[in-house]
């Protein structure tokens, strides 16, 4: 199915706006007594089960052995963002730990121009820019407080930055040709293999995922956490570039921001309205400047 330029940003923009989504809802898992250990775990293994049967009932999956080992590999990289947010969490207030993570709306730049040789032009650049600055007043940087500040915080969340930073450009350049759910299965499953890992899940054999209702929320996470994102930036990163993707994706943000206020009923300042404000001018402006810079100079329109 042929898909306009548009199209394609849009779906890099809505797998920003999965993300931003997770935090409300964590936040009510978290409140109905579950540990983070299960919380992320769930929402790795339900995530998976779920592209499973996708790909079951579409009959597909079989991928070379070097194919599946590379995007398991790939995969990966969604699971250490998660374990860093979490961490930098334990050391920085929440609205610090985002600035941390936000960082990943340049970070793309530079992995475009180091990997791909490709300089990105003014216009990303600016965007960049207005989405920092947005950032800023989007977390209420004005009443933060800083006294929490820790190097190992920091650091856990600049981590998790450049990982995501990863996840969005792998997205785009492993497996370009395979079928996205098929590469989204696999990179689930690499993500959930790490977890495991690192959080045993001990609330699939004890009663925790169906007995006491983890299932609801790891279906939620795993939904909108690890299904829809790498689905959508799997089609639409090839197309548009991690530079343009990573601004795009910068939607996790205001998203954040809206359901917050919407869903937990939490105060929203004009200070970080204005934030909201500019960081949606940032994500949209490379668009706007693409789209006004190849109108047809013909009177007719391209069908």
């Amino acid at each position: 199915m042929y898909m306009k330029p548009w199209m394609f940003m849009l779906l890099a923009f809505l797998g920003g706006c999965s993300f931003g989504i997770l935090s409300t809802f964590v936040k009510f898992a978290y409140a109905a007594g579950f540990t983070p250990a299960e919380v992320v775990g769930s929402q790795f293994f339900c995530g998976s089960v779920l592209l499973l049967i996708v790909v079951l009932i579409r009959r597909g999956g079989r991928l070379p052995l070097k194919m599946a080992g590379k995007l398991l590999l790939s995969g990966c990289t969604m699971a250490i963002t998660g374990l860093c947010y979490y961490q930098s969490l334990k050391y920085l207030d929440a609205s610090i730990a985002i600035i941390m993570l936000f960082q990943f709306s340049w970070m793309g730049l530079i992995a475009e121009w180091i990997l791909d040789r490709r300089m990105p032009d003014g216009k990303k650049w600016l965007s960049a820019l207005l989405l920092f600055i947005g950032s800023l007043f989007a977390v209420n940087i004005v009443g933060a407080s800083f006294k929490s500040l820790s190097m190992a915080g920091s650091a856990w969340g600049l981590a998790a930055a450049v990982t995501f930073t990863a996840f969005i450009f792998v997205s785009g350049r492993v497996g370009a040709d395979v079928p996205a759910v098929t590469k989204s299965l696999y990179m689930s499953i690499g993500a959930l293999i790490l977890v495991s890992i690192v959080f045993p899940p001990a609330f699939i054999f004890n009663g925790t995922l169906f007995g006491e209702g983890l299932i609801r929320y790891g279906l939620f996470l795993g939904l909108f956490g690890v299904v829809l994102p790498p689905l959508l930036f799997s089609i639409s990163m090839p197309k548009i570039g991690s530079g343009l993707g990573t601004i795009l994706s910068s939607s996790e943000l205001p998203t954040a921001v809206f359901m917050s206020m919407a869903v937990l009923k939490e105060y929203v300042s004009l200070v970080q309205w204005i934030g909201v404000l500019i960081v949606l001018v940032g994500i949209s402006l490379p668009g706007l400047l693409q789209m006004y810079g190849r109108r047809p100079k013909q009177s007719g329109i391209e069908s």
